[in-house]
């Protein structure tokens, strides 16, 4: 088995250890991870933002630096969702616009072959006792495109509450949006801004030390608006909990 780690332009600019939690964890459950340096921005904003013909270039450089691999890990449901969701979409509407060669087959072939991480760990693997260790109060936000999209269903609670020590606790509002969106946050940003505190609040109101998501672009709206509000809670990507152990524990920033 051949395994590719997509890492996403937010995680690699802002998030390294995300990434690098990935392949901790699938590594340790003994998969081989590649990191094609090929790969990079999957087309998610300017595809968003109606430049569709602009998305093309970058579908196809994906979908080359992918080829080799059974399979496409991805840390973002927001990103999978992109590939394969959007990208057959991009293919079918260059061939009905005669541009068929614009987005060639690979292009909409590589949208099979990529999993968002709980994905991969529950339906490829069969997994979801990882091994975990995480001794803290967690809330999980279900995000739009992993709930709505991507059909992430009960996935990610099924891993978090086989994680030794974590105790789950139940999120209000939880499958409301937190307003993120990515450039709805920058065209709408006093909507945005109220969607968020409104998840924020709802977040702190759990007591938790953490929330999780399976997107840091949705972390990254939360955490800064958790902190405005002068909340204890932390945020962290779900992989860096499934990526601690009692050996190599992991504490998110702002746990104290």
């Amino acid at each position: 088995m051949r395994v590719a780690l997509f890492v996403t332009c937010i995680n690699d600019t802002l998030y390294p250890d995300t990434g690098r939690a990935v392949v901790t964890l699938l590594e340790r459950l003994g998969v081989h991870v590649d990191f094609p340096e090929e790969q990079s921005c999957c087309g998610q904003p300017q595809y968003n933002t109606g430049y569709r013909h602009g998305t093309e270039p970058l579908a196809r450089r994906l979908a080359r630096a992918f080829r080799d691999h059974d399979h496409v890990v991805v840390p973002s449901g927001s990103c999978a969702a992109m590939v394969r969701d959007n990208y057959p979409r991009l293919a079918e509407r260059a061939a009905a616009e005669g541009r068929g060669g614009a987005v060639p087959g690979a292009v909409r072939e590589l949208a099979a072959r990529t999993h968002e991480l709980t994905e991969f760990l529950v339906d490829v693997l069969g997994v979801t006792d990882v091994g975990a260790y995480f001794p803290h109060t967690v809330t999980y936000h279900p995000t739009c495109h992993g709930l709505r999209v991507l059909g992430l269903g009960d996935r990610p609670r099924r891993l978090l509450e086989h994680v030794k020590g974590l105790e789950l606790r139940e999120l209000p509002g939880a499958e409301e949006c937190c307003g993120f969106g990515g450039t709805f946050a920058v065209k709408n940003p006093a909507v945005s801004a109220a969607m968020g505190a409104d998840k924020a609040r709802n977040i702190a109101a759990t007591g938790a030390e953490t929330v999780c998501t399976v997107d840091n672009s949705c972390l990254l709206h939360i955490g800064g608006t958790l902190s405005r509000l002068g909340s204890g809670t932390g945020p962290v990507h779900l992989a860096e909990i499934l990526a601690s152990t009692e050996d190599t524990p992991y504490t998110p920033a702002g746990i104290r």
